[in-house]
């Protein structure tokens, strides 16, 4: 199935999709945390934290974290989940090794790895993990359902899949207030502390036409989870999809 959200590309429609975002993220690398809690005002920590509470009664050991960029979900997931070792995989170097230095700092290097992956075609066997997550990432897949069917393929029978992404808010007046924002606020601060002119712009762009609500729900379901459900955060801001194989 094609996904309106495949065709947007944070440098125009020339070239491969996963190219393009992997060159953006290690062009913004430096600046991505700064800029990533700003314009979230912060929310975004919360957000995470809810999707880990999710997850901690399951107890997972191993846990895959699909688009790990700098590493913030892994770090937190690794102090919420004292039993669980990740491994965190990204196309992009550049965010993986601001990744690896916050990991040092944090005194988790033994227990959080990173490796350069393409989710679309994981090196790693059948049933390797307990748990899968994705924070911020599903929506700059090339191929949605291909990404969704190796995270399945990936997670043993009676693991779980928790991904966060952000959404358009449907009601009065978020709704309008977010359309604001995402069209003048975010690509002016993204430029500013960046220096990159098409990133942010990518992002709003990008939020818009991702599949959200009922239709992801469907596709994580197609792809050969069960128990598929979702919860709108923040007024509809964020949206924390659960699933287990």
């Amino acid at each position: 199935m094609d996904y309106p959200q495949e065709k947007v590309k944070p440098y125009g429609q020339n070239g491969k999709k996963a190219e393009q975002v992997e060159r953006m993220f290690d062009h913004i690398a430096p600046s991505y945390d700064r800029l990533n809690h700003l314009m979230s005002l912060g929310i975004d920590r919360m957000w995470r934290r809810r999707a880990i509470r999710w997850l901690r009664p399951f107890r997972p050991g191993l846990v895959l974290d699909v688009a790990t960029g700098t590493g913030d979900f892994a770090i937190l997931a690794c102090r919420m989940l004292p039993s669980a070792s990740l491994t965190g995989i990204d196309l992009s170097e550049g965010m993986m090794q601001v990744g690896r230095r916050k990991v040092e700092q944090a005194g988790l290097a033994t227990r959080i790895d990173f490796q350069r992956e393409d989710c679309e075609a994981l090196s790693f066997p059948d049933a390797s993990f307990d748990a899968v997550t994705v924070a911020f990432g599903v929506r700059n897949f090339e191929h949605l359902d291909r990404g969704l069917a190796e995270m399945c393929r990936v997670l043993r029978q009676g693991g779980h899949l928790v991904i966060l992404e952000l959404s358009t808010p449907t009601r009065f007046p978020m709704k309008q207030l977010f359309a604001l924002y995402s069209r003048v606020a975010m690509p002016v601060m993204g430029r500013t502390i960046s220096h990159d002119d098409s990133a942010y712009t990518y992002l709003p762009e990008s939020i818009r036409a991702f599949p959200q609500g009922e239709v992801m729900q469907e596709s994580i379901r197609r792809a050969g989870f069960s128990q598929v459900s979702f919860r709108r955060l923040t007024f509809g801001l964020c949206t924390l999809y659960m699933a287990t194989k």
